[in-house]
């Protein structure tokens, strides 16, 4: 009779283990450090592109899918994404006509804005689409002059986003124009609630209330 060839024990150093990281984590790690990965070369094709395209275009799918997901993105009927720039640099006003006022009181350089320009961009991306609601945005990338978000937007009319339960509290009448109140994560980390601890006491519940002590 023929014997059955027995199996042979193998080490557990022959054993190849999973390294247990998921397709985010990839993404994820190639975006921390975009200058040292694929994404540099990447992102300067599509910038090339991105210049010639109108501002804040609606866009199929997100440029970085594990940061949208972790906003709050899903591939579902009712979310939108829109990708934005904003000029880079503080706030620039018009040059003074000369009219007997010294020139050190013009006050064009050195004037930075209370909001960041991810908050603007958001802003700005509202009142391009009315009917949407912003929920998020993250950082794209930048040029000398640019810089590129992409923008996370739901249609808190639409069906599907009522009957969801994770992302329906965006329909109550309380979060209407959540952004122009800083409610987003770019809102918050402007008026400095995302700054804890000791010290903190003066952000909370808003600069206003504190006489801008927080700034």
């Amino acid at each position: 009779m023929d014997q059955k060839p027995q199996a042979t024990k193998t080490s557990d150093e022959e054993v190849r283990h999973p390294s247990g990281k998921s397709m985010y984590k990839y993404i994820a790690e190639a975006w921390n450090k975009p200058s040292k990965t694929y994404v540099d070369d990447l992102m300067f094709e599509r910038m090339i592109q991105w210049r010639r395209e109108p501002n804040f275009l609606r866009v199929e799918r997100p440029t970085r899918l594990d940061r949208a997901r972790t906003l709050g993105y899903k591939a579902k009927q009712g979310y939108v994404i829109v990708r934005g720039h904003v000029r880079k640099g503080s706030l620039q006003r018009r040059k003074m006509r000369w009219k007997g006022r010294r020139a050190k009181r013009k006050g064009i350089n050195r004037l930075t804005m209370g909001k960041n320009l991810q908050w603007i961009c958001e802003e700005r991306a509202a009142k391009r689409y009315p009917n949407l609601e912003i929920l998020n945005s993250y950082w794209l990338g930048q040029d000398g002059r640019n810089v590129w978000y992409e923008i996370i937007m739901v249609d808190k009319h639409h069906p599907v986003i009522k009957a969801d339960p994770r992302i329906n509290w965006i329909c109550n009448n309380a979060n209407k124009g959540r952004v122009y109140r800083g409610k987003t994560s770019a809102g918050q980390r402007a008026r400095g609630l995302l700054w804890k601890g000791k010290g903190s006491e003066n952000a909370r519940p808003s600069g206003a209330a504190n006489k801008h002590h927080n700034k």
